[in-house]
């Protein structure tokens, strides 16, 4: 067994999103870039709705993926291939803009509370001008792993038993939400071949030996297990892989694409209202 250890540590970054929403950056900042095939990570939340009412409204997207997961709250989102809905407590959102899609995301507060996070995900060369996809899935339905100390929610991948229903095929996704009392342990297998990390949102958690304070997220070394354990007052952290693409990423705003031309190309479809496919 080879543990992967923390190979690059980072404070969240608050940063202006959207009509003016502050969001906590870690991945996508200066801090670390892209590890890929992961773009970017945010952490929003807040029990102000002042913070965050506005949202975050109509805006494009082409050439990656988006997946939303809301840990309290909801979020009314409506999109360019007439999907619209509320993505509700517990729910995750996944959304492959690919050739061009513009949507709306407006957070919400429930019984006072709001946060959650989203992730981009790259989209391999070949897929980046495809038709546009969309997976949405209810608390209800994400399988739950519970043990003496220990509660694993599967979004992607697979833990024990418990697998989860995203399913991304160009990076073999896995996504775990992992609660764990004070003391207790964490352990799991991953493909070696996986690039990995850990983003620490309650509480604290060593890693192989590592501390981890709340609001750390922890990029991987090579290996092909990882452990954690909670400190004294537990953890809640998210752990995610994903296989690299190896491709060259430029990116602008809200385009992700190979190359320079492909993303003036973005800008010009977008001014000339193009950008989404009839």
């Amino acid at each position: 067994m080879n543990i992967r250890k923390a190979e690059h540590i980072i404070r969240a970054n608050a940063v202006r999103e959207g009509a003016g929403v502050t969001v906590h950056r870690t991945l996508g900042t200066a801090g670390l870039r892209a590890l890929d095939p992961f773009l970017m990570l945010d952490h929003f939340g807040s029990d102000d709705p002042d913070e965050y009412i506005a949202g975050f409204p109509e805006h494009p997207h082409r050439g990656f993926i988006t997946l939303t997961y809301m840990l309290d709250g909801h979020m009314l989102h409506r999109d360019s291939m007439g999907n619209q809905g509320d993505l509700k407590t517990g729910g995750v959102q996944w959304m492959k803009a690919a050739s061009g899609i513009i949507h709306s995301e407006m957070p919400q507060q429930t019984a006072g509370l709001m946060r959650g996070f989203q992730l981009w995900i790259n989209l391999p060369a070949r897929e980046k001008m495809s038709a546009p996809d969309y997976q949405e899935y209810a608390a209800a339905t994400l399988p739950v792993h519970a043990a003496d100390g220990l509660r694993v929610k599967v979004l992607a991948g697979q833990y024990h038993e418990a697998r989860g229903p995203i399913r991304d095929p160009h990076t073999d996704l896995h996504y775990l939400d992992v609660s764990l009392l004070a003391g207790a342990d964490f352990a799991h297998a991953l493909p070696q071949e996986h690039q990995a990390f850990v983003y620490v949102f309650e509480g604290d958690a060593r890693l192989a030996q590592t501390p981890l304070a709340q609001h750390s997220f922890a990029a991987l070394g090579d290996g092909d297990s990882v452990q954690l354990q909670a400190g004294a007052n537990g953890a809640r952290f998210i752990l995610v892989s994903g296989r690299p693409l190896g491709e060259p990423i430029v990116k602008h705003g809200p385009f992700v694409m190979n190359t320079q031309a492909e993303i003036e190309r973005a800008l010009a479809d977008y001014r000339a209202g193009t950008l989404v496919q009839a």
